[in-house]
């Protein structure tokens, strides 16, 4: 049976659905917001269950958006810069988009209007691609850059998510590049599960910015329950592990989802809302602040591009 792609719009929001009818999963992204996940809808006794905490309409997401930054593109940097300042070549630079004075949080992308250059769908797969020119529109970070974001649908409930960064400026540029999804299962997170490969834990401040340490960490190794659990936390990933990386487990509805980071994303970031029904787990090339600290900081050399990818699969 042929994969599907569907255009259409609902609560305000322009969707663009990719489509298994084999198994009625649909995967639903927002190009006209930063390409933002919206949907990963999948049959569960009978009945759709999204996996994504997502925005229910156009008004929840122009309100939200810059509070929870739920499942958007993180680009060129992710989480926090330190008082929204760093050095690259020399030079001193000041951001001037930020969520409060001072306060630079995950990039400039998240809400960025995405062309859709490619989609096609076959009897395999549904994949599409968007695609947004940055033109130096912050003086804190005055460099060209293209972003391009394919999503693909495969079979077995899998999706693949790969963002290509291409350098278009003249000289060395920094970037760090993430994903900030949110999952619920429709169960409280304190019944939830956890588990991902990770031997350390990156030291933050106050402030939740890297002291420059990192941690022995290894109390998600063998899997434990979340309840009660405080996480906003960076953990680095040990690829000598088998894939996956990390698992989510909801043991009451016996939901298993899985995250196989490739070697550009070495850092996974958990967290935890206060009101503890959803979790963001997000796949990051660096950890934040990684501008100034340099941890996992990838410098991009004048017309070079590096891709990062992840796959998500769903356990039913």
């Amino acid at each position: 049976m042929k994969f599907e792609i569907h255009n259409f719009r609902e609560a305000g929001l322009d969707i663009l659905a990719l489509v298994d009818p084999q198994s009625d999963t649909r995967v639903e992204i927002l190009p006209a917001h930063g390409a933002l996940l919206h949907a990963f809808k999948v049959k569960h006794h009978g009945a759709t269950l999204n996996l994504l905490d997502s925005y229910t309409n156009e008004q929840d997401l122009q309100e939200n958006i810059r509070d929870s930054f739920k499942n958007v593109k993180l680009s060129p940097f992710a989480c926090r810069i330190r008082n929204a300042t760093y050095t690259w070549d020399g030079q001193s630079y000041q951001i001037e988009n930020t969520i409060a004075p001072g306060k630079a949080l995950h990039g400039f992308l998240y809400d960025a209007d995405f062309t859709v250059t490619a989609q096609h769908a076959d009897e395999e797969k549904a994949t599409v691609t968007m695609s947004y020119r940055y033109e130096q529109a912050d003086a804190g970070y005055p460099f060209s850059y293209d972003c391009e974001v394919t999503y693909t649908l495969y079979h077995q409930l899998e999706l693949q998510v790969s963002t290509t960064i291409t350098n278009r400026s003249a000289a060395t540029i920094p970037v760090m590049d993430g994903w900030h999804p949110y999952f619920s299962t429709g169960t409280p997170v304190d019944e939830l599960e956890l588990t991902f490969a990770s031997n350390e834990m990156v030291e933050f401040d106050e402030q939740l910015i890297p002291t420059g340490k990192l941690l022995p960490y290894t109390a998600f190794t063998a899997g434990k329950k979340l309840a009660g659990v405080e996480l906003d936390n960076s953990f680095m990933l040990d690829f000598a592990k088998a894939q996956p990386m990390a698992t989510l487990l909801d043991p009451v509805k016996n939901i298993r989802i899985e995250f196989y980071p490739g070697a550009h994303y070495p850092v996974l970031q958990i967290y935890i809302p206060p009101h503890r029904n959803s979790i963001a787990i997000e796949n990051l090339s660096g950890a934040p602040d990684a501008f100034n600290n340099g941890l996992g900081l990838v410098q991009l050399a004048a017309g070079e591009n590096k891709v990062f990818d992840a796959r998500i699969r769903i356990v039913l």
